[in-house]
């Protein structure tokens, strides 16, 4: 039931237009695709070529959060045939992000429909208007990350559960003595004589299916879907109904965990794994927290929201002729989850949970990217906001104009502050830096290492440091090496294969490998045949099995050192073939160590051949591969798991001889 004054709903939609229109265009104008963006396309490019959903081919490792976010992008990219895979990740990325912030809006309107009961208000748009204003906000619209269908899968759940929670209640006019003077929606009274729910099946079975994807979006997400479904449970009329919504909801997200425990032998995302989830970095969540209020003084528009909102109920409260009706046959504990006052506590307590998640997890290495959420939850109810005139028969004249003044003054405030922060800097000059806190703002970092003001295309990103290097040295090894990043932004360190036995096949081209922090980059810009791997773990599963380092920079605090890529690969393992950087002793330690049977079986789930076999097995070891760890240092994870020490070649240092040096 939306806004039934013309004039309201004419506002509705003039907010709708205006702020998709400014948001469309300021996003434009920051158009780019994060490395991060491209590490999705790398698993998309998989998936094309019939590899299966893997960053590298032959090991199935999930690099990706968001598991819809990369089905999504690769139905996009086989609808798009030969378009180029960053443009689709761009287009599904903006186009969803204006489709949220419209649906947040409708969603909004549709909420104080009934309680202007056909009065004529201007909606305003003044949550919205401060989350497009927001820099991060516009960045993140394109970015090739999930952000956008975030945006959009809020902002439908938002509309759905608005109209979920309104169906058991109907404004009844009242005449002065307080009797009914309209009758109750024939909906409710006949769904009272059928004890059934008043929403059609076909209505609940989706929104439950919706709330249910929450957790295929982003992990953290199944808080709110997970949540939601919890109250349509309690509200739901029938056993039935009940049964419904449990299948809806969470059919999809249990065949897929199905999936991940035995395809991948993990509980969680290896992007989980790689940033310990489930771990704290209070201190560097409030880093991150003033990181983001800084540049903007967020604190101003929530000062500004809360006060227009109080504003615009006292305007509204004069209504004593309009009075919210619940369905008979509903108990209290139905009445109290399914009404509009329900979903608005919970999308508000769902965004602070969000925010203090994140802020316990240590935020991101991204400026303000991961609490962009958090904030959308809680504009939600106030994305638009409908000024009305005061009722005059419960305000005096002076007192209506000075509560017109005061709302229409504080819209102003906030329509102030947005052009403001519009135009903001954000972090300025340390946008581009990794400072202390090891958080930059993204995508001014890359358009200045590249040069490029919207780098949107892999090709864009040839002109990082090292990149085209790294084209060079895998053309000048055709007998097959891991590359290792040097000191010069020009070159490549070079750690020969194992050459085949005699006689080598004519042609014959050897394994390569690349370890490098920036996989998008390089997956994009690389054959699929080229293994890529990182250090901290984000598509390397030895390294996401090691120990979060505890002042290591957020997102990137794992750190596997080198010799154990040459340990765990066909390379020549000794001097002089390796760079003298290299400890030879620590990759024959690193050899043995990889021998450990619980390393080795985690290594095998993911390596192997995938069978019918393996893949029951991985599920029922999920549990304990997602919890493994090793120790980074070799001769400690020999130790740890119990194994002899190799012989070396380096003797063991005693100390100075009796006699000194």
């Amino acid at each position: 039931m939306g806004p039934s004054n013309g004039l309201t709903r004419f506002t509705v939609w003039v907010s709708v237009l205006t702020v998709t229109v400014l948001f469309g265009w300021g996003a434009w104008q920051r158009r780019w695709i994060a490395d991060d963006g491209l590490i999705v396309l790398r698993t998309v490019r998989n998936l094309l070529a019939g590899n299966g959903p893997v960053f590298n081919k032959g090991e199935r490792v999930e690099a990706n959060t968001s598991t819809l976010w990369t089905y999504l992008t690769y139905l996009g990219g086989w609808a798009g045939g030969g378009m180029r895979l960053e443009y689709v990740a761009l287009t599904l990325s903006l186009v969803l992000s204006l489709v949220g912030v419209a649906l947040a809006i409708l969603g909004t309107a549709r909420l104080y429909a009934p309680l202007l009961a056909g009065r004529a208000a201007v909606m305003v748009p003044a949550g919205m208007l401060v989350y497009i204003a927001i820099p991060p906000a516009r960045d993140f619209a394109t970015s090739g990350l999930e952000n956008g269908l975030v945006l959009a899968y809020l902002g439908g759940l938002w509309l759905m559960m608005v109209k979920w929670a309104q169906a058991v209640r109907t404004p009844v006019t009242l005449d002065r003595r307080g009797g009914p003077h309209q009758p109750v929606d024939p909906r409710i009274v006949h769904a009272q004589r059928d004890q059934r729910d008043v929403l059609s099946r076909r209505f609940t079975v989706g929104l439950a299916f919706l709330a249910g994807l929450s957790v295929l979006i982003r992990p953290e997400l199944a808080l709110i879907g997970g949540g939601f479904l919890v109250m349509m449970l309690v509200a739901a009329r029938g056993f039935m109904s009940r049964i419904w919504i449990v299948v809806a909801g969470g059919a999809l997200p249990v065949l897929y965990q199905i999936f991940r425990m035995g395809y991948y032998g993990l509980l969680v995302p290896s992007t989980a794994i790689a940033k310990d989830a489930s771990g704290s970095k209070w201190g560097q969540g409030f880093v991150y927290l003033q990181n983001m209020n800084s540049p903007y003084l967020i604190w101003i528009p929530a000062v500004l929201l809360i006060a227009l909102g109080v504003a615009a109920y006292q305007a509204r409260r004069g209504q004593w002729w309009v009075r919210q009706v619940a369905a008979p046959g509903y108990g209290w504990l139905a009445r109290l989850v399914q009404n509009p006052t329900a979903v608005v506590v919970f999308m508000l307590v769902s965004g602070f949970v969000q925010g203090v998640y994140w802020i316990r997890q240590g935020g991101d290495f991204m400026h303000a990217r991961v609490l962009l959420t958090p904030v959308f939850c809680m504009l939600l109810p106030i994305s638009v906001v409908p000024l009305a005139a005061p009722d005059s028969a419960a305000f005096t004249p002076k007192k209506a104009r000075l509560l017109t003044a005061a709302t229409i003054g504080l819209f102003a405030g906030i329509a102030g502050w947005s052009v403001w922060v519009a135009n903001s800097p954000g972090m300025a000059g340390d946008g581009t830096k990794v400072t202390y806190s090891g958080i930059v703002d993204e995508r001014r970092f890359y358009a200045q290492a590249t040069g490029v003001a919207h780098p949107l295309t892999a090709a864009d990103y040839l002109n990082y440091p090292r990149m085209r290097a790294v084209l060079v040295a895998i053309d000048n090894t055709p007998d097959g090496a891991l590359l290792l990043p040097s000191g010069n932004y020009d070159q490549w360190d070079v750690a020969p294969a194992i050459p085949p036995p005699p006689p080598i096949p004519h042609g014959y081209r050897g394994p390569h490998a690349v370890l490098f922090t920036n996989l998008g980059m390089l997956g994009m810009n690389l054959g699929l045949d080229v293994r890529i791997v990182d250090q901290i773990g984000l598509a390397n599963p030895l390294a996401a099995h090691t120990a979060r380092i505890t002042d290591g920079r957020i997102g990137h605090d794992k750190n596997l050192f080198p010799d154990w890529m040459i340990a765990d690969g066909p390379w020549l393992k000794r001097y002089p073939y390796i760079p003298r950087y290299i400890d030879q002793d620590w990759v024959a330690e690193a050899v043995e160590a990889l021998k450990c049977p619980q390393t080795d079986a985690m290594l095998s789930a993911v390596r192997k051949p995938l069978s019918p076999r393996l893949f029951v097995s991985n599920m029922l070891h999920s549990y304990e591969f997602t919890t493994y760890r090793i120790d980074r240092v070799p001769r400690f994870e020999l130790a740890r798991c119990g194994l002899p020490m190799p012989k070396l070649d380096t003797p063991s240092y005693t100390g100075l001889p009796a006699t000194g040096p």
